[in-house]
């Protein structure tokens, strides 16, 4: 749906914001969160590993949630399945994120609508590495 890929607000995200925490990011280089925090990483952003185990990954120290977090997030990038990836957009809004971010295939339609009310941009099913071919 368009309205999920509002194009200023990815231009927003891929351009002015810095700081992405990357829910679900471990250490595994054959998994598709791995690959993208890679990405992001040689475009010149800082990743921060979001894990129930906390690992570092890709030099950078992770966390076992987002209020862990000891510094601000710009976006919260989630790699989850749609059923579980709602409370992680409603954890970015209390984090004061700029935006959220839900890869390829994460849908949550209630979740969007939350996340919008409450003022900040979200970007639904589709990918940093998409959108940046795209251009």
């Amino acid at each position: 749906m368009a309205d999920w890929q509002d194009p200023e607000w990815v231009k927003m995200m891929l351009d002015d914001c810095e700081t992405w925490a990357v829910v679900g990011l471990s250490g595994d280089p054959t998994r598709t969160a791995y690959q993208i925090a890679s990405l992001l990483q040689r475009r010149g952003k800082r990743i921060v590993p979001i894990h129930p185990d906390a690992p570092v990954v890709l030099g950078e120290q992770g966390y076992a949630t987002l209020a862990d977090v000891p510094f601000a997030v710009d976006v919260v990038d989630v790699f989850r399945r749609s059923e579980s990836a709602g409370e992680f957009a409603d954890q970015a809004v209390e984090a004061g994120a700029r935006g959220v971010w839900f890869q390829l295939g994460v849908v949550d339609e209630d979740a969007f609508r939350r996340t919008v009310d409450a003022g900040v941009p979200m970007v639904m099913d589709t990918c940093p590495a998409i959108e940046w071919r795209k251009r």
